[in-house]
């Protein structure tokens, strides 16, 4: 007979060996932020570090970013706060003063909100309760606009959101019907986000409809498969991004000025094309005002054979780029 703590037993187990496995992702005696929704993957998640608290020494604080998108945004943001106070954690709310007119914008603003908290509180760790459900959307979601490896690997185990602060996602193993069933064994309440079930956003159609749908016809394992995928191109993504920052090391590949910054052509020429591509992306992004995309890449990389003073249609910001032979000049007005 199945034990009636079945999905608690499990993920308290997956959680411990994510933290052997990785220790610096949650090290021992550290202040942590917990990015708290009221949903069941950030409920999931906030108990699951309460429970090893005490093991690890943790000193953890609960926030909560209301985007006052909600007619219920404000009893959303206490119910929250009460089950902070229930397990005698600190809590920390941020309420959203002007309107977020975007997803984008909700995203950047609440970003923004948990660092600030996270700074409030001496914490050098964010964590959020992203499963490997929220992997899958992703990497479907960037796939369809046409990302790259780095856009399809981009949900991770951790990133930097300041030099001081990391972000971390513990449950990138864990399915959100587990976190789910987690939910229900310990009787947490959750706080149902009308807005989940809204199908004009992509997301929720992603989770709705079309992935139940490949799970059906296509593989009914297509959560762990495309998890699979990401974690395989994210070490690629690293190493990738390994090589090519090499190729900065050498003075005489590239010579950083500000007023006329250069890539040696023929060098660059000489390196394999998906290295070519990183070596470009590293370079245009200390110059370009917009995140560097394939069109700019290319329009650069088209130097390669061109004649001796060739000019690159511009780039956004009023850049472009020339071949002055031995270099690819940028040329900023």
């Amino acid at each position: 007979m199945r034990s009636t703590k079945h999905f608690t037993k499990r993920l308290r187990a997956e959680l411990n060996a994510v933290l052997r496995s990785q220790p610096h992702l949650l090290p021992k005696n550290t202040n942590i932020l917990l990015a708290v929704s009221g949903g069941q993957d950030s409920l999931c998640l906030a108990s699951l570090l309460h429970m090893q608290q005490a093991k690890y020494n943790w000193n953890l604080t609960i926030a909560h970013c209301d985007h006052q998108w909600r007619s219920d945004s404000k009893a959303n943001a206490a119910h929250v706060e009460s089950i902070a106070k229930e397990w005698e954690i600190t809590f920390c709310l941020r309420t959203a003063e002007t309107l977020l007119t975007s997803e984008d914008n909700a995203r950047k603003w609440r970003y923004a909100m948990l660092v600030e908290m996270a700074q409030v509180q001496n914490c050098a760790y964010v964590v959020t309760g992203h499963t490997r459900s929220d992997r899958v959307e992703t990497l479907l979601h960037n796939l369809m606009r046409g990302s790259g490896a780095d856009g399809l690997a981009s949900l991770t185990w951790m990133r930097s959101l300041t030099p001081a602060i990391q972000l971390v996602r513990p449950l990138l193993n864990v399915s959100r019907p587990e976190t789910a069933a987690f939910c229900r064994e310990n009787q947490i309440s959750i706080w149902e986000d009308s807005t989940n079930q809204n199908l004009d956003y992509r997301r929720n159609r992603l989770r709705l409809e079309t992935i139940p749908y490949l799970q059906e016809y296509f593989n009914p394992q297509l959560e762990i498969a495309i998890a699979q995928t990401s974690e395989l191109l994210h070490d690629d993504v690293i190493y990738l991004e390994a090589q090519a920052s090499i190729f900065f090391e050498d003075n005489v590949s590239v010579i950083w000025d500000e007023r006329l910054p250069r890539l040696h052509r023929q060098l660059l020429q000489e390196q394999p094309l998906a290295l070519q591509r990183r070596i470009v992306r590293q370079f245009l992004s200390r110059y370009l005002i917009h995140q560097v995309n394939f069109e700019d890449i290319e329009r650069l990389l088209d130097l390669l054979t061109a004649q001796n003073r060739s000019q690159s249609a511009p780039f956004k910001g009023n850049i472009s780029a020339s071949v002055e032979h031995p270099w690819i000049v940028l040329h900023i007005s």
